[in-house]
């Protein structure tokens, strides 16, 4: 094997360990920070992990009208938000950017929700039906915005290459970065939506639905969709960091890696002081809102492609 490539899927491997090492504990430090807002002691830091390590040891029922969708919805979403991570820096360049592009990149993001929505529609039951639909609606107006970031830098880097557009470069270079700003802005606002935290929780709602289109799942195949869920604030934080906060990643090994959980530390604490001090929205809100951030992103988008 090539010394170039093996370098390349060790690094990869070391991103896939990375994501699954640090998404529950991530989910623990929010669930914590958010007990003790709320004035609550809170469960343990570790607790993620218990609770992961005993759905994965159930027996694997599986209640519904299609149980192989059911499956390849639940092993798709963990595959696809594992593929993601070997595209994105996590401290280090991407490992495996060579074997892509930025639209496999958004392709890829919009796998995660819709293999939410095949497992709702695979479960066959009211409430996951009502979780498909919104999951369906809410991936309509929500993905684009990420989308249009990823485009966005695209444009501005006159290069389709992961290395290219996700070290920084296209929002921090020299000229006036209208574009850079405004969609910096958008993405703080979507972000909060993007890993599906309070109050944008809408397709799952377990005060309401029940947990929505995973009502029906336990055991291994309910892990698989838990984990997905917490590995988001990892990668689509890891995703955001590289696209507007690139200061660090160029520093040796290991401090890029420091600098990067200590920017993905701030993100989660930020999240969390949000879903912690804000209501659910309704679907009709929330709708309305993913809809004015995705015009401020096209707006954006049209400034760059004007040079601005």
């Amino acid at each position: 094997m090539d010394t170039s490539l093996g370098l390349r899927v060790l690094s990869g491997g070391m991103n896939v360990a990375l994501v699954l090492a640090l998404a529950p504990l991530f989910e623990g430090i929010l669930r914590k920070v958010t007990a003790k807002v709320q004035s609550r002691q809170g469960p343990p830091v570790w607790q993620p992990y218990y609770d992961l390590l005993k759905l994965l040891g159930k027996e694997d029922l599986e209640v519904g009208e299609s149980p192989a969708v059911q499956r390849l919805a639940s092993w798709l979403s963990f595959a696809a938000i594992l593929t993601v991570a070997v595209l994105v820096p996590m401290g280090a360049a991407p490992p495996l950017a060579g074997a892509a592009d930025a639209y496999l990149l958004v392709y890829l993001l919009t796998l995660c929700g819709v293999s939410t929505m095949l497992a709702g529609l695979a479960a066959g039951s009211t409430y996951s039906v009502v979780g498909m639909s919104r999951e369906m609606m809410c991936l309509m107006t929500l993905e684009p915005i990420l989308a249009v970031a990823v485009v966005l830098g695209v444009v501005r880097a006159g290069s389709l290459r992961l290395e290219t557009v996700l070290d920084g470069s296209p929002y921090a270079q020299a000229g006036p970065p209208l574009a850079g700003i405004l969609m910096f802005g958008v993405a703080i606002l979507a972000f909060q939506a993007l890993v599906g935290r309070l109050p944008f929780d809408i397709a799952e709602a377990e005060t309401e639905l029940m947990e929505g289109a995973l009502v029906e799942y336990s055991g291994p195949k309910l892990a698989l969709f838990k984990f997905t869920q917490m590995a988001k604030l990892v990668v689509y934080g890891s995703l955001v960091v590289s696209l507007f906060f690139p200061w660090g990643s160029r520093l040796p090994a290991p401090l890029n890696l420091a600098a990067l959980l200590a920017k993905l530390v701030v993100l989660v604490l930020a999240v969390t002081l949000v879903a912690a001090t804000h209501a659910r929205y309704r679907i009709d809100q929330a709708v309305r809102y993913y809809g004015g951030l995705l015009g401020a992103a096209l707006a954006a988008l049209l400034l760059a492609l004007y040079g601005y």
